[in-house]
């Protein structure tokens, strides 16, 4: 029996359907019930969250700091390490609190705030990726042209295009969930309010919804990914057509930590798809969600710090002239 399926089977067959029309508040899963082990998952998940904003403001204030930065590359580099902040934070806070009241209650508003708010910062993630890499494409195939089309008034159109994108994802799925009429139950199995853990607990039109939501999904994840795709297709190209394998090294050394990041966006956020769909096990698509929304922002600004000698170049100039 399919997912879908089974949720309207059980529906059906709930004589009382919990009649849950006006539903205030949520619950949401805690990340262990082993009261143990709570402190030590506040202690980690509290270092997590500090380690990844401080590491993603570095990067902004050496970014806006240092002249040198002041390049396309950079400027989308510094978008995204704000767009990470926000990311983290729509969960991680709420998660830490959690956890020091022992209460894992979200009201139902709150619950749509988050939820919009997590899917606006996470396709903001991805739409900012999509830039970066067509950047790289520009700066790879077309570098005599490079400065005249990756201006400073097209970066900033392009930022805004993929806000204007993400926020309309965002929307969208926030009016198919204010369709939501009946609840087969008020518990989310996830810290947070998790897209595809709220359709599972809806009863009306549950086929019609699961379609709908995943379609929009899909096109707005498939124009990302295809415009990526198609950039590196050509980067890779271009780049074999290099006839030194210094320069084929430099060329592809410029792209080697934005395709890090965007393999491990697009890996963990797949991971957690599929996990939500077909996992029977709540416990297992909450490591997925935890691999998605906190270990993945966490280790981005390693990646873009450690790979690229002019972040850390720039770094240890902020350091000196601090000290």
């Amino acid at each position: 029996m399919t997912n879908f399926s089974r949720s309207a089977h059980q529906c059906l067959n709930n004589t009382d359907n919990q009649n849950l029309t006006g539903v205030l508040e949520f619950y949401l899963m805690k990340i262990s019930e082993d009261p143990n082990l709570w402190p030590i998952l506040f202690v980690l998940f509290l270092s997590m969250y500090l380690v990844t904003v401080l590491g993603n403001l570095l990067i902004i204030l050496a970014v806006n700091l240092e002249s040198q930065l002041h390049t396309p590359m950079y400027f989308f580099l510094s978008n995204l390490s704000f767009t990470d902040i926000c990311f983290i934070s729509t969960t991680v806070p709420k998660m830490i609190v959690d956890n020091i009241t022992h209460k894992s209650v979200i009201s139902f508003v709150g619950c749509l705030t988050q939820m919009s708010l997590l899917i606006l910062f996470g396709c903001m993630d991805y739409m900012l990726l999509t830039v970066m890499a067509y950047d790289r494409f520009v700066a790879i195939c077309q570098p005599l042209q490079y400065s005249l089309i990756m201006n400073s008034c097209f970066c900033v159109f392009l930022v805004f295009i993929s806000f204007l994108f993400s926020l309309m994802d965002s929307q969208l799925h926030n009016l198919i969930f204010l369709k939501f009429t009946y609840f087969q139950d008020v518990t989310i199995s996830s810290f947070f309010c998790e897209p595809t853990q709220i359709l599972k607990l809806d009863c009306t039109e549950n086929f019609t919804k699961n379609i709908i939501t995943y379609f929009v999904g899909a096109i707005f994840g498939s124009v990302p990914i295809s415009v990526i795709l198609f950039s590196y297709y050509k980067i890779i190209f271009s780049i074999l057509r290099i006839p030194s394998s210094s320069g084929k090294y430099k060329a592809f050394s410029t792209c080697g930590s934005h395709l890090s990041v965007v393999c491990l966006f697009y890996g963990t956020s797949i991971g957690m798809y599929l996990e939500s769909i077909l996992a029977h096990s709540p416990r297992k698509s909450m490591v997925s969600s935890i691999m998605y929304t906190i270990v993945t922002p966490l280790l981005n600004p390693f990646i873009y710090s450690l790979r690229n000698k002019d972040i850390k170049n720039a770094l240890r100039r902020l350091y000196s002239k601090k000290f």
